[in-house]
């Protein structure tokens, strides 16, 4: 949430030094304000260890990640585990946020 927090607090800046107005505010300006801004948003994360959930890593970069959850902790991950996520992710259906009736 950080990232994101201080994303908002640049553009805030940015708005009240009249550099951008507040209609020009898109999910691409966010973007180009996070330190990810140079890199491609991730297609599948990798939790492990048997926690479900983000611990709000990359939350912004996420929105449209594959998430594949395993319950081997990160010094025990091997490349068998790392083929059954990708296994999980070739079998995903990538809808990008739109329901299979509208790909």
């Amino acid at each position: 949430r950080w990232e994101i927090t201080e994303a908002v607090r640049e553009i805030a800046l940015q708005v009240q030094s009249d550099n951008i107005s507040p209609e020009n505010i898109t999910d691409e300006l966010i973007s180009s304000n996070l330190n990810t801004a140079f890199m491609p948003d991730p297609d599948l994360l990798i939790r492990t260890g048997g926690e479900v959930r983000l611990s709000n890593f990359l939350l912004w970069q996420s929105a449209y990640t594959e998430l594949y959850f395993c319950d081997t902790f990160w010094p025990d991950f091997k490349e068998e585990n790392f083929m059954k996520a990708v296994d999980y992710y070739q079998r995903k259906e990538r809808r990008f946020g739109k329901t299979s009736e509208q790909l």
